[in-house]
């Protein structure tokens, strides 16, 4: 069954495929130009599953979606992360929530180890593992001046916590395991217990400094399912909010991988710029982070001449600051050699592992929401893009400065010319067993919101990837061989979410 990006269809129209025969699918598919951009379980009747796996067509703007039962007297299926490694933390998420056992998969462990799960307790004992609560399965190493580092998840720093498991031959990494799930909140759950309302909150709250690109993403599953057409002028800005975004949080980025590589000029320039876009955000939204914004329907403010005018001055003036002040970081010998060479992916490795967004545009992926899968704004306004060809922190912060550049061109290129019109439409009710999905470029990569509704037109499940679900694994691989002291850098030139990724 194919979709668009924003598109509806009739649930009961997605194909159930037997076993094998889904397999075999989503094999070929995916070693034909596509990949696994969500698999994931909907609870059904009588204790059994269904797995929904979809799969992203680049080139072509689709999605392809099909699915299998598993059912509550057999709770497994053979994995398909020994031939697709992309459907690795897939496969673990499926595990946790529903108790089902991916049978071969190669690195199953708890995924955000909670017991709150249904059954997950009695599945990890069941597979070999401890219980929840329990001691996480850390891989280890033996061997002569082998050592653990532990690191985390209380941290130095006000972060978010996350524990990282470094093993070490002296100063050298030989493997690194991130282990997450202490911001898990269970908003997947919620979503579908609470009212629109209620559920444009949490949509802002998944990701605290993503609010523009989560609640404009469940803001558009909410459309499509009820088949609301939204006004050009709020879709306008809703662009301009989430471009805004990505400036704030690109320039801040910046600004701490100067910092960690001791270039400190850049690091407190980049600091204050960053507060300029969040301001920018204030004056439009009346919160920094852009939160009230994006509502289902539509946009809770509008832009007025003054404002905009406002804006394209100060726009004008932050990309001539911002490009003298990234000449003089990417010009800096002592800031390149740190930068370069160092937490390499491989254009190969980052495509096998899946990666999205700045990560994996920095190892030549050509990926982005905005031009593969446009709506809104983006389908008249394109915006170019960026690309990186070393796949290190150096293509990374590369791939930023140029995303800073093109998109302080679009904004100043489409704000004098915003739609007229209204900026809120009403929202008809939610169709019976609907299903929606859409895709968001978030500053980190690419969003996805899926929701499927029940008989009575009610969410039954709501499924929401943020990219760091992707891009953790690439941060943990691109370590190895590396110096303990190197992670700081390589860790901010990935800057991912645990919140995001615990949901």
């Amino acid at each position: 069954m194919r979709i668009f990006n924003g598109g509806h269809i009739d649930f009961i129209n997605v194909p159930v495929l037997p076993e094998e025969e889904f397999r075999r699918t989503v094999m070929d598919l995916c070693q034909n130009d596509g990949r696994l951009v969500n698999f994931f379980g909907l609870l059904e009747g009588e204790g059994n599953v269904r797995l929904m796996a979809i799969i992203g067509f680049d080139e072509d703007a689709i999605f392809e979606i099909f699915s299998m039962i598993v059912t509550a007297v057999h709770p497994e299926f053979p994995s398909l992360t020994p031939e697709l490694l992309q459907a690795h933390n897939f496969e673990r998420e499926i595990a946790e929530q529903f108790a089902i056992v991916p049978c071969g998969h190669p690195w199953l462990k708890p995924l955000r180890y909670h017991a709150n799960y249904r059954g997950v307790a009695d599945l990890w004992q069941d597979i070999g593992s401890r219980p929840i609560p329990g001691t996480y399965p850390f891989f280890s190493v033996a061997g002569e001046e082998v050592h653990e580092v532990g690191v985390g998840p209380v941290h130095a720093g006000i972060i978010e916590p996350g524990h990282f498991r470094f093993v070490c031959h002296g100063e050298e990494i030989l493997h690194l395991e991130i282990q997450l799930g202490y911001q898990h909140r269970g908003i997947e759950p919620m979503m579908t217990k609470n009212n629109l309302d209620q559920c444009s909150l949490l949509s802002e709250a998944i990701a605290g400094d993503t609010s523009i690109g989560h609640s404009m993403a469940y803001c558009e599953v909410m459309e499509a399912l009820s088949g609301t057409a939204i006004p050009p002028r709020s879709q306008a800005i809703r662009g301009v909010a989430l471009e805004l975004e990505r400036l704030a949080n690109h320039v801040g980025d910046l600004g701490a991988l100067s910092l960690d590589a001791g270039f400190l000029p850049a690091s407190a320039y980049c600091g204050r710029m960053r507060g300029d876009y969040l301001n920018l955000l204030l004056a439009l939204t009346g919160n920094r982070f852009g939160k009230g914004l994006c509502r289902p329907g539509g946009v809770l403010f509008d832009m007025d001449e003054d404002m905009i005018k406002d804006f394209c001055r100060k726009l004008t003036i932050y990309k001539k600051e911002f490009e003298s002040v990234s000449d003089l970081l990417f010009t800096r010998p002592s800031v390149l050699a740190r930068f370069e060479g160092l937490g390499v992916i491989t254009s190969d490795e980052a495509k096998k592992y899946g990666l999205v967004g700045p990560a994996g545009r920095a190892s030549q992926l050509e990926r982005d929401v905005r031009i593969d899968y446009a709506t809104g704004l983006w389908q008249f306004n394109h915006i170019p893009i960026s690309l990186g060809a070393t796949g290190d922190v150096f293509a990374r912060a590369w791939v930023r400065r140029q995303e800073v550049m093109r998109s302080l061109e679009f904004l100043l290129k489409i704000l004098p010319t915003l739609p007229h019109g209204n900026i809120f439409t009403p929202l008809a009710p939610l169709k019976a067993d609907g299903l929606a999905i859409v895709l968001v470029e978030g500053w980190r990569g690419e969003i996805m919101h899926v929701g499927i509704t029940d008989h009575q037109g009610q969410l039954r499940r709501y499924k929401i990837k943020d990219p760091s679900f992707h891009n953790w694994f690439g941060l943990a691989q691109c370590m190895r061989n590396q110096e303990i002291s190197d992670f700081p850098l390589c860790n901010k030139s990935f800057n991912l979410s645990y919140c995001g990724h615990d949901l």
